[in-house]
């Protein structure tokens, strides 16, 4: 039985290690996503990283040390897939769920607890997929 814990235990740990997620700090976003590719200082001083690991691009938007916004990108600039487009999603997810949108022109996702949106679209030319936090109802 010890043996068997251990086992799922490393799975799980090597689960977690493979994505990382809004709210995350830069050192996992890192670890998680490769290459670093462009680090670049916005002038309302949020960080624009873009990463490059196996066949994504993933550029995201820190603000304090942490992830706000990520976008997804298939390296050869063609559709992802649905099954990506869950899968990122569901990385995304901190307990919650992804409804899609259906009443705006491109494809929206919302989280059930109103705390992130998704977007599915095109970024500079190509399809992408983004989530990003969403701010205090005021």
């Amino acid at each position: 039985m010890k043996q068997f814990s251990l086992i799922i235990l490393v799975i799980l740990a090597a689960l977690t290690r493979g994505w990382a997620n809004l709210g995350d700090s830069s050192d996992r976003i890192d670890d998680s996503y490769g290459n670093l590719v462009q680090r670049r200082l916005r002038d309302d001083g949020t960080v624009s990283v873009l990463y490059h690991k196996d066949r994504y691009l993933y550029e995201v938007l820190f603000a304090n040390g942490r992830s706000v916004s990520e976008t997804y990108f298939n390296m050869k600039g063609t559709d992802l897939s649905e099954k990506e487009i869950t899968g990122f999603l569901k990385a995304n997810a901190a307990r919650a769920t992804w409804t899609p949108d259906n009443t705006a022109r491109e494809r929206r996702f919302k989280r059930s607890d109103g705390k992130a949106e998704a977007i599915y679209g095109t970024v500079r030319g190509r399809p992408a997929l983004t989530v990003r936090e969403l701010g205090p109802k005021s």
